[in-house]
């Protein structure tokens, strides 16, 4: 059963992300450092996807990865709380053509057992710290198993308790940022569209300690460790010869410790026994 802070921080979020769902892909499709990130992921995930996999997504927001993967040849159930994000989904599937690859269903992922379609898939996929928005992920975790194939993937993009570039903002003065990650544990307050909730920060060590029962490891690379986070708007198209720099170096070091553990973000991938 959900606590009362879980039922209204989702609604919050839920409104937050409405309200944002119109001019979401406005205001990030052209931010470089975003499409950094949504490469590295998609590639990631390549690697691991097998052929006319069938994916379930978790807070797909407007559907790039959930389009982007339809149109690699795999199905999708593209899954978000937030109405305003399925609305521009559906329209884009519409627009796509692309209604016989890519369902939608409007599902909290603490509620996932109440999805209409409950069949195995082979990739369970979560990107950009949608998780990190509950303080229930173990709840959220300890579901994966009996919608998972044997075999299959799970991957996700998690914010993590520690950032570099975060901390560094110490001497910028911005000493809020730099230490909201260390001050989490009753949730850290985060707003879109003039509307609070809260997101919490885990480390890889969580989630493998609830997966390892029934998963096996496979992977985690560090995901803006050495580039730049996104919110530093208009890095990579000030600097652009040291972006490129640092990209090549993240792209070298991504999943060496201590890099792996230090990004904005990183990426952890599973196999089901």
């Amino acid at each position: 059963m959900k606590t009362t802070l879980a039922i209204d921080n989702e609604s919050y979020a839920e409104a937050a992300f409405t309200a944002q769902s119109g001019v979401f892909d406005q205001v990030y499709s052209g931010n470089t450092i975003i499409n950094y990130k949504r490469e590295r992921v998609r590639n990631h995930v390549l690697q691991y996807l097998a052929p006319n996999s069938s994916i379930l997504e978790l807070n797909t927001g407007t559907g790039e990865d959930a389009l982007f993967f339809a149109q690699k040849g795999h199905t999708v159930h593209a899954t978000d709380i937030s109405t305003g994000m399925q609305r521009e989904l559906r329209q884009k599937i519409e627009t796509a053509g692309l209604g016989k690859s890519v369902s939608t269903e409007i599902c909290s992922f603490t509620n996932l057992s109440e999805l209409k379609s409950t069949e195995p898939y082979d990739l369970i996929f979560s990107n950009f710290a949608g998780l990190n928005c509950t303080h229930e992920l173990d709840k959220v975790l300890s579901s994966f198993a009996g919608l998972v194939k044997a075999n299959g993937i799970v991957t996700l993009v998690i914010l993590p308790k520690f950032c570099l570039w975060e901390t560094l903002l110490i001497f910028k003065g911005k000493f809020r940022t730099a230490f909201r990650r260390f001050f989490s544990a009753n949730g850290s307050k985060a707003r879109i569209e003039g509307v609070n909730f809260k997101c919490w920060y885990y480390n890889p060590s969580f989630i493998i300690s609830r997966l390892k029962n029934r998963f096996d490891l496979l992977s985690i690379e560090g995901l803006c460790t050495i580039v730049p986070p996104s919110y530093i708007e208009g890095f990579a198209e000030r600097h652009p010869t040291l972006y490129e720099y640092l990209k090549s170096k993240e792209d070298k070091l991504k999943s060496r410790w201590p890099w792996k553990y230090i990004g904005d973000y990183y990426i952890i991938s599973f196999k089901k026994r």
